[in-house]
């Protein structure tokens, strides 16, 4: 990388922090430039607008967000491990975020009814990461590691409610064992959508069952 793009991905790198501490809102020009002992001439010339800066750590925070969770998800086997395995690396992420700050969650309290090119970038991303997560989901269907009738949106809803419910206890409420009460909800709501067990037994007591008829044919 070249001096004037280290120092801009250094700006960035401080910026996601302050954002993640006091919200997109608090991201100034002036605090950035006496973080980085830079005057705020200097940091312009990075980005042209608090606007765009404000972007470029939305697209930092979403590039870290698939390097940490997306990405190694879609190295395990397809449908349960898979899903599970993008919860448990969510369920960390966010851990690891209880000091900081989530950048989906405090954005979309700032920006919920505030249109314009940030809202929207934001809302673009949480959109995306929805859809790769209800992607899994049908997969893990079509697999059948889940009913057939399980509905995507639903269980995408509700696993989505798991990690705000972790994040609002585990931040602001600050309560001790919120990571597990996470991971011991989700394993709840999978069975809850898995194939019911009396039927799979069925389906197996059925198959090891000697047919009459088959037999009457091999005595014949």
């Amino acid at each position: 990388m070249r001096k004037g793009e280290l120092t801009r991905a250094a700006i960035l790198d401080v910026a996601l922090d302050l954002a993640s501490r006091d919200g997109l809102e608090g991201l100034t020009i002036g605090l950035l430039a006496d973080k980085m002992n830079m005057s705020k001439s200097g940091v312009f010339a990075h980005f042209g607008s608090r606007e765009d800066l404000q972007i470029e750590v939305v697209k930092l925070y979403h590039h870290h967000f698939e390097q940490e969770v997306f990405y190694p998800s879609m190295k395990e086997p397809r449908g349960l491990p898979r899903l599970k395995g993008m919860f448990a690396r969510w369920v960390k992420r966010v851990s690891v975020e209880i000091a900081s700050g989530c950048i989906y969650i405090s954005g979309a309290v700032e920006y919920d009814d505030r249109p314009g090119a940030i809202r929207e970038e934001l809302a673009g991303m949480v959109r995306a990461w929805k859809n790769a997560l209800r992607r899994c989901v049908v997969q893990t269907i079509e697999m059948g590691h889940l009913a057939a009738d399980t509905d995507p949106d639903q269980l995408v809803f509700e696993t989505y409610g798991l990690i705000l419910a972790l994040h609002h206890d585990a931040r602001f409420l600050k309560l001790p064992g919120s990571v597990n009460r996470a991971e011991v909800g989700f394993e709840r709501l999978i069975k809850s959508y898995q194939p019911q067990q009396s039927a799979v037994q069925s389906g197996h007591e059925a198959a090891a069952k000697p047919n009459p008829k088959s037999a009457v044919k091999k005595t014949a």
